[in-house]
């Protein structure tokens, strides 16, 4: 799922469930690491949704993105934070549960 300044904040409130919002962009080797791999892990969550980090200045601006790839996490339409984990299958799941075990908030 691909998402944009334009439609972000409508579809993370409409979907249910765990999403993994990651922050991208082309130019960056790690980044497109992520996109080819991260798909195809068995990882703990519902979806997996990608901004294009060059093309959508506002998400980057509210989500505070200063590195990449930055990842969060989003359950029924509220913000569980910054995951922040190695780009490996048993830690990006452990970090997921990590981050659902804190408080929520709105999403930025």
């Amino acid at each position: 799922m691909e998402l944009s300044d334009l439609d972000a904040d409508q579809a993370l409130l409409a979907l249910s469930g765990v999403t993994l919002l990651i922050f991208t962009s082309e130019g960056c080797s790690s980044c497109r690491w992520a996109r080819a791999r991260l798909p195809g892990m068995n990882l703990s969550c519902d979806r997996i949704a990608w901004v294009d980090a060059e093309r959508n200045g506002g998400l980057i601006q509210r989500y505070e993105v200063f590195r990449l790839p930055a990842l969060f996490v989003v359950r029924d339409g509220l913000f569980f934070g910054a995951l922040k984990a190695p780009m490996a299958e048993s830690e990006l799941n452990q970090g997921i549960q990590a981050c659902l075990s804190h408080d929520a908030e709105e999403l930025p």
